[in-house]
């Protein structure tokens, strides 16, 4: 993993560089600054639309007590796609680009969960059974999950005492 980071951090700038002088040398200097910032604004306004529709779909699936898990990788693309749109380039912007598009992103997230699945440890479950509970969670039982702890059974009737074992005069 640290060879493919070292890789990236010196591969990455060599081609903005390549591209900025090729580009640079077609349409000339001005024009080519013009089109980074250009691309900046795209990608913040881009970012800003894409960004409020995950939100929205974050709120109507915990609405729905569901786990938005494919809204957060979403949001964690468009966070990703920020970032390189935000970084002068041409490369980085073709890929901040990239990660906008929903079928991009569907294979990104098909590739970042087979990764996970061979080297981490992660267990999926078609969803909640029939209690509620998933099958694959830690203590689920039948009538779902086991809670130990202890209790006290309190009268609601009993005027003397209020919810945190005191009596009116402040005594246990």
């Amino acid at each position: 993993m640290a060879l493919v980071l070292l890789t990236a951090f010196i591969a990455v700038p060599v081609i903005e560089i390549a591209l900025f002088i090729e580009i640079g040398g077609w349409i000339g200097l001005w024009p080519t600054i013009g089109v980074v910032i250009m691309t900046a604004f795209a990608g913040t306004t881009l970012l800003r639309l894409q960004g409020l529709a995950v939100l929205q779909r974050v709120q109507e699936s915990v609405a729905r007590n569901e786990i938005p898990v494919e809204e957060v990788f979403t949001g964690l693309c468009l966070l990703v796609a920020g970032v390189l749109l935000l970084t002068p380039g041409f490369f980085t912007d073709a890929l901040g680009f990239l990660m906008f598009v929903p079928s991009f992103r569907e294979i990104a997230r098909m590739g970042v969960w087979r990764w996970l699945a061979q080297r981490g440890h992660v267990s999926m479950s078609g969803g909640p059974g029939p209690s509620g509970a998933h099958p694959g969670y830690p203590g689920a039982g039948p009538d779902g999950p086991v809670i130990e702890g202890d209790y006290e059974e309190v009268d609601p009737r009993s005027p003397d005492r209020d919810r945190i074992g005191r009596d009116e005069d402040g005594k246990s």
